[in-house]
């Protein structure tokens, strides 16, 4: 059972910078894609990560793995953690805006409900979490609007791949879980490696990024988004993993959102919208709600 820490104020303050370093990851996104392709920004971002990280867990002294299975679940927290959102949200971005991406990335501690739910077959959920849960799901559709329905393509598919990514960050706080035993460091060195391994033949053959001609805001953010979005943001992620549990970490994704409409637009020039607003309000109820957050009258709570 998940026993909240003993310093609760500052894994919260750590929540908040970690959702400021991924809130901003979209606007950088948004400043690279024009002319870095999305696999090149992933691969550029994990392997400037995994360089960085790998330097603190020779520093930190840490350990590494010896069986078979803890590199398995490692290759795998990657490929969900990092490799697989990253190009699903790094594609997303050429066709929505920064702000409204990183408003659908807010949907993982629903994703993680709905998982344990149907997937664990945890029980243990009230109808808090179904009222949440619906919440949640209304806002989402009320950001995408109209173009579910008659939108044009390229934006429908834009958003699914934010949404898809949200899932994999689900599953991916799940199973992070198995890593509490160890540094956070080691656990994010080793995973953002295996993802910059995965991902480099595959920028290679679909961008060929020896033929790019970026400019130089977009190399700059390439470079930020290792720094401070994989590399230190990873190494606060599985700490607060660790801390805050799976969900709780999650939770951070509506003060991500935030950031990111924020950043988006002070920095972007991208319009505030009253339906984004309506939309992440109703975010924030759901996850408040399913989380435990805003506590309702003659409900058990979800254990985290």
């Amino acid at each position: 059972m998940f026993q909240p820490p003993q310093n609760i104020v500052r894994e919260i303050f750590l929540l908040v910078i970690l959702s400021f370093l991924w809130g901003g990851s979209f606007t950088l996104i948004e400043f690279a894609i024009d002319t870095i392709p999305p696999a090149t920004i992933v691969f550029g971002r994990l392997a400037i990560g995994a360089s960085i990280l790998l330097l603190a867990a020779f520093w930190s002294g840490v350990t590494f793995p010896k069986s078979r299975a803890r590199w398995g679940a490692l290759l795998l927290q990657g490929i969900l953690q990092s490799a697989l959102p990253f190009t699903l949200i790094s594609w997303g971005q050429k066709h929505i805006d920064s702000g409204l991406a990183g408003l659908l990335n807010t949907t993982p501690p629903l994703f993680i409900f709905l998982i344990g739910y149907f997937v664990l077959r945890d029980r243990a959920a009230a109808v808090q979490q179904f009222i949440g849960l619906f919440f949640g799901f209304i806002g989402v559709l009320i950001i995408m609007g109209p173009s579910v329905i008659v939108g044009d393509e390229s934006t429908i598919l834009g958003q699914l791949a934010i949404t898809g990514a949200s899932i994999s960050y689900a599953f991916a706080a799940l199973n992070a879980k198995k890593f509490s035993d160890q540094s956070p460091v080691l656990t994010a060195v080793c995973a953002m490696a295996f993802a910059a391994l995965l991902m480099a033949p595959v920028s290679y053959f679909v961008d060929d990024p020896l033929g790019l001609s970026p400019t130089t805001p977009a190399i700059v953010a390439v470079c930020a988004l290792g720094v401070f979005s994989t590399a230190i943001a990873m190494m606060i992620y599985f700490r607060l993993v660790r801390t805050l549990g799976p969900l709780g970490v999650t939770t951070g994704g509506y003060m991500r959102a935030g950031f990111s409409v924020l950043l988006g637009s002070l920095l972007l020039g991208e319009t505030l919208s009253a339906t984004l607003f309506v939309g992440l309000m109703l975010i924030f109820a759901g996850v408040a709600i399913v989380t435990g957050l805003f506590k309702m009258p003659s409900s058990t709570q979800t254990k985290a």
